[in-house]
């Protein structure tokens, strides 16, 4: 039989069903500790990628993440804040999971085992020569990812995955693999945990990053982000004072009127 996988292994705590409350918890935050060892290990590698995705962003190309189970998840999860931190328009970043919307709530059975629906997914995106495709996959091996790779290498696509085993087969389709090698979970083979965590610091980085270097943001600032709700008003008015130096009922009048906080200040400047 072969060697297990990192993420398959059994970890350093056996008999978890026999230790208190206390003992697990600080247990587990330890193992969870590893995740951010794991993605230091790969920051070259995503630096890398990075540089080849705001060029392509920066001609209007289009960033798509495809995933199954937590992976797909994590992916729909980063795609969606795209919009309202960044003000990017929906579909600019898109993630998309095996079995459709649905499993984003609910399991749907075989769904990462098709080898051909991750492609047909990407085709009914319209999917071009300028975007990117980044398949997610824990194990590196889930059929869904892998199959999304390979057609979109073999028609020119840029690829680059994340997963937290090495020298897998999403690693094998990818111009810029990452990856975070996290090694066993607390509760062996449950990638939701420690895998999911060091995926889920992976992708903030690539979009926040890749947002930053497109213009939007100034300072440490979400000059476009969307004003959908009171806490969003009132972040982006104290961003309006404190860029402007305006009380904080003139910045409310901008930002309302302007509708973000880049239109705001430039208003007001001239």
């Amino acid at each position: 039989m072969s060697k297990l996988p990192p993420t398959e292994q059994s970890g350093k705590y056996d008999g978890l069903h026999q230790m208190s409350v206390g003992q697990l918890v600080s247990a587990m935050n330890s193992v969870d500790a590893e995740a951010l060892d794991a993605v230091s290990n790969c920051l070259s590698q995503i630096e890398s990628f990075v540089e080849q995705l705001v060029l392509r962003m920066s001609i209007g190309g289009r960033l798509f993440y495809v995933g199954a189970g937590t992976s797909g998840r994590l992916g729909v999860v980063d795609a969606s804040e795209c919009p309202p931190t960044f003000g990017v328009d929906h579909g600019r970043v898109v993630g998309l999971i095996a079995g459709g919307d649905s499993a984003i709530r609910k399991a749907v059975e075989g769904a990462e085992d098709s080898e051909t629906q991750g492609w047909d997914d990407l085709l009914s995106n319209d999917i071009g020569e300028n975007d990117t495709v980044v398949g997610i996959a824990a194990s590196g091996r889930t059929p869904y990812v892998v199959g999304a790779l390979k057609r979109a290498r073999l028609n020119g696509i840029l690829t680059s995955c994340v997963t937290c085993n090495p020298n897998t087969a999403v690693t094998e389709h990818s111009d810029y693999p990452i990856e975070a090698i996290t090694g066993p979970e607390f509760v062996a083979g449950s990638t939701r945990l420690k895998a999911g965590t060091a995926t889920k610091l992976v992708l903030n980085m690539i979009t926040t990053i890749t947002m930053i270097k497109l213009g939007h943001v100034k300072g440490n600032r979400m000059v476009d982000m969307q004003l959908s709700n009171d806490k969003l008003v009132e972040r982006g008015i104290r961003m309006v004072v404190e860029a402007i130096g305006v009380r904080a009922e003139k910045a409310e009048e901008l930002l309302l009127k302007h509708g973000s906080v880049r239109n705001a200040i430039k208003a007001h400047q001239g």
